[in-house]
């Protein structure tokens, strides 16, 4: 009976402890806070919460690009000339660069056509073209393209038969997200924008 009683008295005195202190220790191993991103330059494109949707039909934000230099143009699939050529100045500027650096840079194509160049479209343009997957092809409501051309100042004007009237523009961002060169137009410059992306490269990366 003594022991009856004394296992009851233990048990009650357990459940009248606090229980506050244990949890905190838990979350303290367990939990442990995450240091907050910093603060994004106010003169980054990242800046724009726009949503887009990806080529592979995953949710995408400009801000996802953070932390390496992008090549970023606007473009729509159905171009037969300005576009391609635009691609091909693209693998150009990037073939310029050193071998060691040329997959340090992601390459970003946004559609101005939102009604036919669905992600599904895009997804067929890259295979039709045979793009490196990790080019990024992105898909937005108007709203979010026109924003964004707005950002870049690329004007675009769709024309009675379906095509585009549009800014022929190569845009080179910092890691941050920050315009630092811009190739406008079909021919030449090319050497400019390469060496433009490999300064965002190198030194942001800490070279001299």
């Amino acid at each position: 009976m003594k022991t009856r009683l004394l296992v009851v008295h233990l048990v009650a005195a357990a459940l009248l402890l606090p229980a506050a202190p244990l949890l905190r220790a838990a979350d303290a191993c367990c939990h442990a806070p995450l240091a907050p991103a910093a603060p994004l330059p106010a003169a980054s494109l990242y800046q724009a919460e726009a949503d887009f949707t990806t080529d592979a039909g995953a949710g995408f934000r400009l801000a996802e690009l953070r932390g390496r230099p992008v090549v970023l143009a606007m473009f729509f699939a159905s171009c037969t000339y300005a576009c391609p050529t635009t691609i091909g100045d693209i693998l150009r500027i990037r073939e310029k660069l050193p071998a060691g650096l040329r997959d340090e840079a992601r390459v970003v194509m946004v559609t101005f056509d939102v009604e036919r160049d669905t992600p599904a479209a895009l997804r067929d343009f890259r295979e039709s073209r045979a793009l490196p997957e990790d080019w990024v092809l992105l898909h937005g409501s108007a709203d979010s393209v026109r924003e964004l051309a707005a950002l870049l100042g690329v004007k675009f004007k769709r024309e009675a038969d379906g095509q585009f009237a549009h800014s022929n523009l190569v845009t080179i961002l910092s890691r941050e997200g920050e315009i630092v060169h811009q190739r406008a137009g079909l021919s030449g410059g090319l050497a400019e924008a390469a060496a433009a992306l490999e300064s965002a490269i190198g030194v942001e990366a800490g070279k001299p």
